[in-house]
């Protein structure tokens, strides 16, 4: 059933882009009060390594110490830089420095579980061998998913407190890892309150009996300290990701129906989770060649997606990059391709200063709240058709994908506030 209702009342401005002012010889000064960290996220190979990179020279070049950070198990960042496997190898999970004031750093787990993951690795391993599996698998199969994410967390958390470096830029996993990464100090911290106590205890009174009655080992105190230090290490760094005047999310994407798609619902997460989102990077568009019939074709595809991410993401402004008919890979080719994509701004900026939309639960009623400055004066049509709920402002739509908990829900009243538009959801299908 479709849901369709008018809003009204008049609203005063008009919608305008967000423009950025370039210096004509393609440099900046960057300028920031604190350590800036940047999240360039999107769906398997839409190209964020290289964007990462890119931006990190970029930001680099012009004097700020700078980490890109990769977060993807399958690492591709030394790849980008065309380094020698020899010397990732020699520094395996260490800041590498490939340019002036820019370093990169790929983690790896087996380095972090030694350091961080001790006790917790070793009781896992001994529980799977018991049930088993043999050593080799158990060890293997002890790496929990999360680890890998925790580990960055611990990193940055470092980074901003011993204020190490002006700028951090995360080269995150595809989609889904980056969204259980975003999650994870809010789920720890449910679990650290409401379980581990419990838990400890519960194990400390039911050990000597387990002990008489199976093989079955249950986790000892040392288990459980790990935990609580790993946690104690990693406070605050929930307030990090949340700081809109810090962390921005940039979203890497391709002129395409499935990963315009899942471009669309990274942006629903990563707003339900409360980080900001300052910028689209529309990677690999095809230039227009009459000449070409096959890259014509393309191109004119991907011209009617690049209005489709305007409909998306309006008022998050659109970075775009071109294709590139040879490989993105060593210094000078990424140098180019953050010229391209930053036109001489600088990327350390917050592009978009306002979370465009944000969920919440306000006396036991579902809303959203979308921050709409610039309208024209035109009442505001809703529409809730499946999961997207679609507003249109004269001309103008906008598509909003819906989290789970309210696709089954229809919208029910919706206030204008300032500039702010508030829709509250309740009851179900009809």
């Amino acid at each position: 059933m479709k849901t369709k209702f008018l809003i009204a009342q008049t609203l005063e401005t008009t919608f305008l882009r967000s423009t950025f002012s370039g210096l004509d010889d393609n440099q900046f000064v960057c300028e920031i009060k604190y350590m800036r960290l940047l999240l360039y996220a999107g769906k398997g190979g839409v190209g964020k390594t290289s964007v990462a990179a890119a931006t990190g020279l970029t930001i680099a070049r012009s004097g700020l110490k700078t980490l890109v950070l990769s977060l993807d198990p399958a690492h591709s960042l030394s790849d980008a830089f065309d380094l020698d496997k020899s010397l990732m190898d020699k520094n395996r999970g260490q800041p590498i420095k490939v340019y002036d004031e820019l370093w990169i750093q790929e983690l790896d787990i087996y380095e972090e579980i030694e350091k961080n993951w001790g006790e917790v690795h070793k009781y896992i391993s001994v529980l799977l061998n018991t049930s088993g599996i043999e050593d080799i698998l158990a060890e293997e199969l002890a790496i929990l998913p999360g680890m890998e994410e925790i580990s960055a967390l611990l990193y940055i958390n470092r980074y901003a407190r011993q204020k190490k470096y002006d700028v951090v830029i995360l080269d995150c996993a595809p989609t889904a890892e980056s969204i259980r990464f975003v999650s994870l100090p809010k789920a720890l911290e449910w679990y650290m309150k409401k379980v581990f106590s419990l838990e400890r205890r519960i194990a400390r009174m039911m050990r000597p009996v387990a002990r008489r009655m199976s093989d079955i080992p249950l986790p000892e105190d040392e288990y459980f300290e790990s935990i609580e230090r790993l946690f104690d290490r990693l406070r605050g760094v929930d307030q990090i990701l949340n700081d809109p005047k810090m962390t921005t999310v940039r979203l890497v994407t391709n002129a395409e129906k499935m990963v315009l798609r899942e471009t669309q619902r990274a942006f629903m997460f990563f707003s339900l989770h409360q980080l900001s989102i300052d910028a689209i990077i529309l990677n690999r568009i095809f230039e227009d060649d009459p000449e070409n019939r096959f890259l014509n074709k393309w191109h004119k595809s991907q011209k009617d997606y690049m209005e489709l991410v305007n409909s998306y993401f309006h008022p998050i402004p659109i970075l775009t990059a071109p294709f590139y008919q040879t490989e993105v890979c060593g210094i000078d080719k990424l140098l180019e391709l953050g010229e391209h994509i930053y036109q001489g701004r600088d990327p350390c900026k917050i592009f978009y200063e306002h979370r465009p939309y944000e969920f919440a639960c306000e006396n036991h009623k579902h809303i959203i709240r979308l921050h709409l400055p610039f309208v024209e004066k035109e009442d505001v049509e809703l529409a809730k058709i499946g999961e997207e709920l679609i507003i249109r402002i004269g001309n103008f739509k906008r598509n909003i994908i819906l989290p789970r908990t309210l696709v089954g829900l229809e919208p029910r009243r919706a206030k204008l506030e300032k500039e702010y538009l508030t829709v509250e959801f309740g009851g179900n299908h009809e």
